[in-house]
């Protein structure tokens, strides 16, 4: 079952494409165990990046009063399928956040969006046409790279300050306003309702995941393939390439760089393919200039570590050495509060190893390629 319709789904479009949820297989205490049980015999995982197991999240969350957060805020500038659900697809969302609501036996659900989305639209009608068991509030966190990390969006939706927490405690322990919270992506609550709409045994066999393409590729934009393709398949599924491509980018700002399309996606389902007449390393050098300014700024790995090693990687762009950064490297990953600076470190090392060649032509000639046309 496709979960991304060509055109927006009112509800009634919804259930017919997609069927009713059948509550009362789910009733009562049991039923939210049989709930549980559907998703862990899925097979469902995270679709925000971290590939977390779903059902582990649910039973950790499962308490009196608990909240759940639909995240829906996309935070990375290289993905665009939360938008395209949320826009063409809301009430899978919204069915699938009812039903994690019910899992946990929640009281209160929050949908966030970056201020000023333009899926509000959408997700306002689609509220409006619904009569829903557990209320569903809307709310808009400010446009930051770091805001949408869950830690970020409990601190927010608390406090009004959206900067991450720290590791621990993690949300399902204490959450918004201290109260067990299950943060999930907006793709997974949509892959929550297929499970139950489809029956999990069904749903692992037809599951299909959405990526988003950017780059040197025909037709970019969000795809929608069958579950775990190689970077290969998404690239064809945009239309293939328009031009000779040298690596891709997998996983967002914070990935991988790699140059083999026999892999599979990792990460944020986000892929950019660079062209061949474009330079890496100044691509990633623009990256980590973004990644600095976006720093929370409120331990030392991202206030000082991500402004060093972006300003390293600027100075390896106009031929300076690569060893002060290569030393840097492993001393932010693992230290900061959030993962942010993690991202970071794993895309430079990523792109010294991919752009080796480049960084030699740059350190003999002060640059390699012009970096044209390149978003």
């Amino acid at each position: 079952m496709s979960i991304l319709p060509p055109h927006r789904l009112d509800l009634a479009g919804h259930r017919r494409h997609n069927g009713v949820l059948p509550w009362v297989a789910y009733h009562g205490d049991d039923g939210r165990d049989r709930l549980v049980d559907a998703v862990e015999a899925a097979g469902l995982r995270g679709r925000g990046g971290g590939g977390f197991p779903t059902a582990v999240k649910l039973r950790a969350v499962r308490a009196r009063r608990s909240i759940v957060v639909a995240n829906g805020c996309e935070g990375d500038p290289l993905s665009r399928k939360d938008a395209a659900l949320l826009t063409l697809a809301p009430h899978l969302v919204l069915d699938g956040l009812q039903l994690a609501a019910h899992a946990v036996g929640a009281t209160e659900t929050v949908l966030c969006v970056h201020a000023g989305s333009p899926v509000l639209p959408s997700v306002t009608a689609a509220l409006a046409e619904r009569d829903d068991r557990v209320p569903v509030r809307i709310a808009e966190v400010p446009r930051r790279y770091v805001a949408s990390e869950e830690s970020a969006l409990v601190h927010y939706l608390t406090s009004g300050d959206a900067r991450p927490l720290g590791k621990e405690p993690r949300p399902a322990e204490r959450g918004v306003r201290g109260r067990p919270t299950l943060v999930d992506n907006v793709e997974t609550l949509a892959q929550l309702a297929s499970v139950v709409l489809l029956g999990p045994h069904h749903y692992r066999a037809a599951r299909t995941d959405l990526v988003t393409v950017t780059g040197a590729v025909r037709n970019p934009g969000v795809v929608e393939l069958p579950a775990g393709p190689s970077l290969a398949a998404v690239l064809a599924a945009a239309g293939g390439e328009t031009e000779p491509v040298q690596a891709v980018l997998v996983g967002g700002y914070g990935g991988n760089w790699t140059a083999d399309l026999r892999l599979g996606l990792s990460g944020i389902p986000a892929v950019y393919a660079l062209p061949a007449r474009a330079c890496g390393l100044e691509y990633t050098a623009k990256v980590l200039a973004f990644l600095a300014a976006e720093s929370a700024r409120q331990c030392g790995p991202c206030m000082f570590g991500l402004p060093s090693i972006a300003a390293d990687f600027a100075e390896l762009v106009r031929g300076g050495p690569a060893a002060r950064l290569a030393h840097r490297l492993p001393l932010l990953s693992g230290r900061g509060a959030c993962a942010h600076p993690d991202g970071a470190a794993r895309l430079a090392a990523s792109a010294l190893r991919v752009f080796g060649a480049d960084v030699t032509t740059h350190q003999a000639a002060g640059r390699c390629r012009v970096l044209e046309g390149v978003a």
